[in-house]
């Protein structure tokens, strides 16, 4: 069994496939860590969780995206920020009925988990509170938070001008996030920082999707994901 981790597919369905089929992912063995954010952003998020429904090792850790989308399953909300930053292109792919939704996908997003920790490794979708025990972090730091990498990020650099090697920040042997797209940092490649791994590679926007190993790192990607929906300008679209 190999093992492998993916972030912030968004929605983008070809995507999803062609770095299932690049890496040879076998759905039928191998193990996948899911860091959120299958909702929103490209037409597909439907598609999406009907692929990912077929995987037997499935872990996945719920996104920011995807609370705002369980929330319009089960109490139909909406708020205006969500339906702008992809909400609108996920409803789409529901053809706009609540009441359709397959039980299986609301499911699928409530037991969802906060995070996955694992052989000495951590994996949640946006970041942690450094040397906090988990079940004080919070969920909106889990969902939302941007500082732990990008503190990764000053203290790596920091580090290399002084010819250092760069610090543990978390106490983790390594720790994988999303949530945060490495098209910050311009790149559409995984960026490791300290011990902290981000997968994000703006797949939900105008990069691409990666499957990483987790053992030996070696990732594949999506062509980038703009190209494959022609039709479409993923979030813009609303």
């Amino acid at each position: 069994m190999k093992r492998y981790v993916l972030a912030d597919p968004h929605g983008g369905y070809k995507a999803l496939l062609q770095v299932l089929e690049r890496s040879g992912f076998n759905r039928e063995e191998d193990e996948l860590i899911v860091l959120g954010d299958i909702c929103d952003g490209w037409p597909e998020t439907r598609q999406c969780i009907d692929e990912l429904l077929k995987i037997k090792n499935l872990n996945y850790i719920i996104g920011n995206h995807d609370k705002w989308t369980l929330d319009w399953f089960v109490m139909g909300l909406k708020p205006d920020l969500w339906v702008s930053q992809g909400g609108y292109n996920t409803m789409r792919s529901y053809d706009y009925n609540r009441a359709g939704v397959p039980e299986s996908h609301i499911e699928f997003l409530k037991n969802a988990s906060l995070w996955i920790e694992a052989d000495g490794c951590l994996f949640v979708h946006g970041g942690i509170k450094p040397y906090t025990p988990m079940e004080n972090q919070g969920i909106h730091t889990m969902l939302w938070d941007r500082d732990l990498i990008r503190n990764a990020r000053n203290t790596q650099i920091m580090a290399e001008r002084r010819k250092l090697v760069a610090p543990n920040i978390t106490g983790y042997r390594e720790v994988f996030v999303g949530h945060t797209t490495t098209l910050l940092f311009k790149t559409v490649e995984p960026v490791k920082y300290c011990e902290i791994w981000d997968l994000d590679t703006g797949g939900g926007w105008n990069g691409k999707l990666t499957i990483m190993d987790r053992d030996t790192h070696k990732y594949w990607q999506s062509d980038y994901v703009q190209d494959l929906y022609p039709g479409s300008h993923g979030r813009n679209d609303y």
